[in-house]
């Protein structure tokens, strides 16, 4: 079947994650998920992409809320079910001894028409030894000695495999920096022998640097990869010569990132701002910025995807026509949200066994459980929150994993749990354990108002609340990341605190906005609420969508 794939040059699209269906467990968060939208925008606007990544057999976890705490399980998955068995293997070369790699085929399909197809990478093989056949098992799971294995696999692994096929790639994409090793197994096939005497090899850089490109999404240290050469030379062995490894990733360590960016010609950041903060971190190295979006058939909910069809046909297409929103009456906005609101609700009490109020405004928070994210914000006075609700009630609902060995995240769960059980009198709120992708759609378009409250400058870009936006769900969010080109004051949403201002003012400014702005809002002037609704759609779903994303790729990084 792939041969349908190899016919026509394609961009190769590495990530170590991807979000394909909620109940295939190869992604975590953000990451997967934006992969996954790139390539159905791919399909979409018939980009031929193909994406390459692990097929993380035992997942990523499945979490299970017991007395607050988080609770981790195995997530496995079959492939058999839902790819096809590629017919070549490669060898990749790890402490010294071959390790054999099989392909998995996804098709992709989109809802116009288009395929993508993705290459799930297996090490579960007769050929290899127990511990190699469960390199690509676990969805970052494992030491460093094992991270450094599947990224091995998954960039040098995956080019091999990707040239056994037979597909032809005129461009690689870096999704992040955990797929560079892709860049060292490139400078290895395009080496050109210097001279016959001494058969040494001259790498050539410049050619190398024209076929890559490089997506860094985090302005977080512990973010990018990073190995002791120690480690990397009894991992890789003789793979490339080390003064040559280490001009383009490090003197200290291997620097995935560092040796991304070294042999990459286009480099971008995924929000304006984040593009600045990586020109900071990297002086020296020229960082576009091309802001995420998010892909509007998957995040759109049912009601509100009919919607669109009945009076903005091509939406899902051309996503910019949602700037015409004011065409839709706002009865026909309020109905679908409050249809969309139902279903959530009714989610709710399956999940929970809560019962909320359709009349009341819900808040969502649903992000990675980690303390940049700063979940609880909004709990840092709880006495102010009794007396914003009293005057003008509302509700919550909360979701998201922390990494299993992420103490402090799953420490985050707990007082959250916490929180919410000592408002329990004047607050309905609720925690849906096992965050994923059906679920957050359930959220983003169920909600009245999405909360995103991240340590500035660290949110890179965030799109939860771009699908939050599709629905006509407004944002009430920390300025950072994608929100600082969003937020029209009283208009898309709102913001929490300013650009400029101390984190330290951030809960002082959240509770002044839902006393003082949003809440009266909502109990006090619905035609006004529609309205900020409506330019949430058409200020925010028409620009922050992976359509523009993929175009710009499209025309700035790929055709060069």
């Amino acid at each position: 079947m792939h041969y349908e794939f190899t016919h026509q040059q394609r961009i190769a699209y590495f990530t170590m994650e991807i979000a394909l269906e909620s109940d295939i467990p190869t992604y975590s968060g953000g990451l997967g998920i934006l992969a996954g939208d790139v390539m159905r925008a791919g399909a979409d606007i018939q980009l031929p992409l193909a994406a390459v990544s692990l097929v993380s057999r035992a997942g990523y976890f499945r979490q299970e809320i017991v007395g607050g705490r988080q609770i981790e399980h195995p997530d496995t998955w079959d492939p058999s079910q839902h790819a096809f068995p590629l017919d070549a293997k490669i060898a990749v070369n790890i402490e010294g001894r071959d390790v054999w790699v099989r392909g998995w085929l996804y098709v992709l399909k989109g809802h116009l028409g288009g395929k993508e197809p993705v290459i799930l990478l297996d090490t579960d093989l007769d050929e290899n030894s127990e511990d190699d056949r469960k390199i690509t098992h676990y969805l970052y799971g494992g030491d460093q000695v094992y991270r450094l294995k599947q990224e091995i696999v998954l960039g040098v692994g995956g080019l091999r495999m990707l040239h056994a096929l037979g597909f032809q790639i005129r461009q690689y994409h870096m999704n992040e920096g955990h797929s560079a090793l892709l860049s060292l197994e490139l400078l290895r096939r395009l080496a050109r022998q210097e001279n016959e005497e001494d058969n040494a090899l001259s790498y050539d850089i410049p050619m190398v640097r024209q076929i890559c490109n490089f997506t860094t999404h985090t302005p977080i240290e512990a973010g990018h990869d990073q190995f002791p050469y120690e480690m990397v030379q009894n991992v890789l062995r003789d793979f490339i010569d080390f003064s040559e490894l280490k001009a383009v990733a490090g003197e200290e360590r291997l620097n995935m990132t560092k040796l991304a960016l070294n042999l990459s010609d286009y480099v971008n950041g995924v929000a304006m701002k984040h593009a600045e903060i990586s020109r900071q971190m990297y002086p020296g190295y020229h960082v576009h910025a091309v802001t995420n979006g998010v892909h509007p058939y998957t995040w759109t909910s049912a009601q509100f995807a009919s919607l669109y069809d009945g009076y903005l046909p091509g939406w899902c297409y051309e996503p910019q026509l949602l700037v015409r929103v004011d065409q839709i009456p706002d009865d026909a906005i309020w109905k679908a949200h409050l249809e969309s609101k139902r279903a959530l609700i009714g989610r709710i009490r399956t999940l929970c066994g809560k019962d909320f109020d359709e009349t009341l405004p819900i808040f969502g928070f649903a992000r990675r459980m980690t303390a940049y994210k700063r979940p609880d914000l909004i709990f840092t006075d709880l006495e102010r929150i009794r007396a914003i609700a009293k005057n003008n009630p509302f509700q919550i609902v909360m979701a998201g994993k922390a990494h299993p060995n992420d103490e402090g995240g799953k420490h985050l769960i707990e007082t959250l749990h916490a929180h919410l059980g000592s408002l329990s009198n004047v607050v309905n709120a609720a925690f849906l354990p096992n965050y994923d992708m059906d679920l957050a759609l359930s959220l983003v378009s169920g909600v009245d108002v999405w909360l995103n409250t991240p340590l500035k400058p660290l949110e890179a870009s965030g799109t939860s609340g771009m699908k939050a936006a599709f629905n006509g769900v407004p944002s009430l969010s920390v300025l950072d990341g994608w929100w600082l080109e969003g937020c029209i004051e009283g208009v898309t949403g709102w913001a929490v605190g300013s650009a400029s201002e101390s984190n330290g003012e951030d809960a002082s400014s959240l509770y002044d906005k839902l006393e003082k702005t949003v809440l009266p809002l909502y109990h006090s002037d619905r035609a006004g609420w529609i309205s900020v609704m409506k330019n949430a759609i058409g200020k925010n779903a028409s620009y922050f969508n992976s359509h523009r994303m993929m175009r710009r790729y499209a025309t700035e990084a790929y055709v060069r």
